[in-house]
């Protein structure tokens, strides 16, 4: 019998009892009365949920999944298609012009992570600069399928009835001391949840000159989200968030970002679902890139209603299956390096 206490609640494996006794949303306790009054989500964020950048408190920080020998043991046995290791540029170098190849050009590699050990992983995270994306984690590990069900049901209890979940998966991100990740955007409905260590969280508006339809296709085809291209001036329109361990950020869909870590490991956790209408945009922009990349020609309309997305979208399931997607998206991520015991800048 193992006993996980796990973020506060008590999860005994082996004969099937479980004892909720805490939140993944903290909440402060009337003293007279003793209920839940759930003023540390206030009202507001609800309000504004998925229309601006919110914050809002929360306790994955305290669970023992995030413990760094859980953590190793999580990475040495993680399966290969559901991870990613990058290698970035020092902050400070990410040139306007993306053409720039000189001493100050983007540096954006992806490599292996070998037969190291897990530990071994994460000292050469910290002594490097490097960003480990362990995806669909939920999938991989019970324990953090757990805690994305609960993350759900309570986003569920909080959120518009018309905030539709769908799909949600969970990933976990382990980064170097000032490793930073470009101006990218996502194509699902996304959050953000520090674990440990602190960041620069800088959130962009979804909307021309920050990102087009275009960017959108291009991203939904190539998977390639940090290729957007990137203005300094855009800081000047940007929620700027310092990032800490307990707090949670969500924008709203598609919205532009940022990250610089601080000279500190970081590990956070991703999350992410579909609404009805994160997946029409999605069957768009697949429909209008295919038309774009494979066809070549040049789609004009944005809607996601009509005879002429239907047809899109037909065309597009059709060509899927001649494997033009796979053979387009292997040949953008070859594996540049392999992470070993000695690996830095």
């Amino acid at each position: 019998m193992v006993v996980l206490l796990h973020n506060l609640r008590v999860t005994v494996f082996g004969i099937g009892c479980l004892l909720m006794v805490d939140a993944v949303f903290p909440a402060s306790v009337d003293p007279t009365t003793g209920s839940n009054s759930g003023a540390l989500w206030p009202e507001r964020i609800t309000r504004v949920w998925g229309q601006q950048p919110v914050q809002a408190p929360h306790t994955l920080h305290r669970s023992p999944l995030f413990a760094r020998n859980r953590l190793a043991d999580l990475i040495e046995h993680y399966p290969r298609e559901h991870y990613s290791i990058i290698h970035m540029s020092a902050q400070g170098d990410d040139p306007a012009d993306a053409s720039d190849v000189g001493s100050h050009a983007r540096l954006w590699s992806e490599g292996d992570i070998s037969n190291l050990s897990g530990e071994a992983i994460l000292q050469a995270i910290e002594a490097g600069r490097f960003w480990l994306n362990l995806r669909y984690t939920d999938r991989v590990d019970a324990q953090f399928r757990e805690l994305q069900d609960e993350i759900v049901a309570e986003l569920r209890q909080r959120l518009p009835a018309t905030e539709q979940i769908s799909n949600p998966s969970l990933g976990v991100l382990i980064s170097s001391p000032k490793a930073q990740v470009y101006y990218h955007c996502d194509l699902p409905n996304q959050s953000l949840w520090q674990i440990s260590g602190s960041k620069t969280v800088y959130v962009y508006p979804n909307i021309a000159p920050f990102l087009s339809g275009e960017d959108l296709e291009k991203i939904a085809i190539f998977e390639l989200e940090v290729d957007l291209a990137y203005e300094p001036w855009f800081d000047e329109y940007a929620v700027k968030f310092d990032f800490q361990p307990g707090q949670m950020l969500h924008w709203p869909l598609n919205a532009p970002h940022r990250v610089e870590n601080h000279d500190c490991l970081n590990i956070s956790v991703t999350t992410e679902y579909w609404t009805r209408k994160a997946l029409l945009n999605q069957r768009l922009n697949m429909a209008n890139g295919t038309l774009r990349y494979k066809l070549g020609m040049t789609p004009r309309s944005r809607r996601t209603v009509g005879p002429s997305f239907f047809v899109k979208s037909a065309v597009q399931a059709l060509l899927s299956r001649t494997g033009w997607l796979d053979e387009v998206r292997t040949s953008n991520k070859p594996l540049e390096f392999a992470l070993n015991g000695d690996s830095s800048d």
